[in-house]
C-alpha cells in the first residue's frame, strides 16, 4: 500500500523525493557558489541545507516548521527591506495559497541586484501529467504546479530579470527506486533533446532597480547675473505701492 506523504519534507524521504532532491541539490550547489554578499536565506525545507555551497558568511534557514533557525510565515517576512543578497525558494510557491504575496515580500527584502533562486514542479512534464490525471492526495500532487511562463511574467512585473533556467528529473515519476533507476538513461540527453519537459524547473533571477542621474542645465552665468538684481527691485516696488494704497 502506498503511504501518502503529509508534508514535502516527508515526501523527500521517499524514492521519488530522493531522486528529485539529489538533482536539485546539485543545481543549488552549483548556483550559489558564485554569488557573493553578506546575507543569505533559505526559505523552506530546513531539513536540507541548500546553501551549503555558498560562501556568503551569514546563512539562515527559515520556515514555518520545526527545525528552522528562524520561524516565520513566507508571506510575512520579518526582515528589513533591501537586506538580503541571496534568497532561495525551494518549492514554496506551489504549496502556498498566496504565491503573489510571497514574491512581493521577496522583492522587498532583496537588495538591488540581489539574487533569487527557486525551484518548482513543471506542469508541462510527465510529472505534471501525473498530477493532472492521477490522484492529488498527498505531496507533491496536492500543490498548484505553476507554469514557468506564468512565473516569469510575475517576476517581470516585480522588476526581476531572469538570468537562467534549468530543468531536471526527466524520468517518469515512478514510486519505485528500481524503476527510476531503469529510466536513468533519460537524464543525460534531457537538457539537449527535451529540456523543457523536465519534472522540475530551476530558475535564477536578479532584482533590478532603475537608476536615475540628475542632468543639471548649463546656466548662462552672465545672463543670470543681470536678472538676479531684478527680483529685489520688483519686491521694493510692490511694497511701496502697497504702502501708498494703504
Amino acid at each position: 500500500m502506498t503511504v501518502i506523504a503529509t508534508s514535502l519534507g516527508d515526501w523527500l524521504a521517499t524514492p521519488q523525493g530522493r531522486y528529485l532532491l539529489a538533482r536539485e541539490q546539485a543545481l543549488f550547489d552549483q548556483a550559489v557558489a558564485d554569488i557573493f554578499g553578506f546575507n543569505a536565506v533559505q526559505l523552506g525545507l530546513p531539513q536540507h541545507d541548500l546553501l551549503r555551497g555558498s560562501r556568503i558568511p551569514l546563512r539562515v534557514q527559515a520556515a514555518d516548521e520545526a527545525g528552522a533557525q528562524l520561524r516565520l510565515l513566507p508571506q510575512e517576512l520579518p526582515l528589513e527591506a533591501d537586506s538580503l543578497d541571496l534568497l532561495l525558494l525551494p518549492h514554496i510557491l506551489e504549496f502556498n495559497d498566496d504565491p503573489h504575496q510571497i514574491l512581493r515580500e521577496v522583492e522587498r527584502v532583496l537588495r538591488p541586484e540581489g539574487e533569487l533562486i527557486l525551484s518548482g514542479f513543471n506542469p508541462r512534464s510527465l510529472w505534471g501529467v501525473r498530477r493532472a490525471l492521477g490522484c492529488r492526495d498527498g505531496y507533491p500532487w496536492c500543490g498548484q504546479f505553476i507554469a514557468l511562463t506564468r512565473l516569469k511574467d510575475w517576476l517581470a512585473l516585480l522588476g526581476f530579470e531572469v538570468t537562467g533556467v534549468r530543468f531536471a528529473c526527466y524520468a517518469p515519476p515512478f514510486a519505485s527506486a528500481q524503476w527510476l533507476e531503469r529510466f536513468h538513461f533519460m537524464e543525460p540527453p534531457g537538457d539537449r533533446w527535451w529540456a523543457v519537459s523536465g519534472g522540475v524547473y530551476f530558475l535564477q533571477a536578479k532584482k533590478r532597480v532603475p537608476g536615475m542621474r540628475l542632468i543639471k542645465p548649463r546656466w548662462n552665468e552672465g545672463l543670470v547675473g543681470k536678472l538676479l538684481p531684478v527680483a529685489p527691485k520688483l519686491n521694493r516696488d510692490v511694497t511701496q505701492k502697497i504702502q501708498k494704497d494703504d
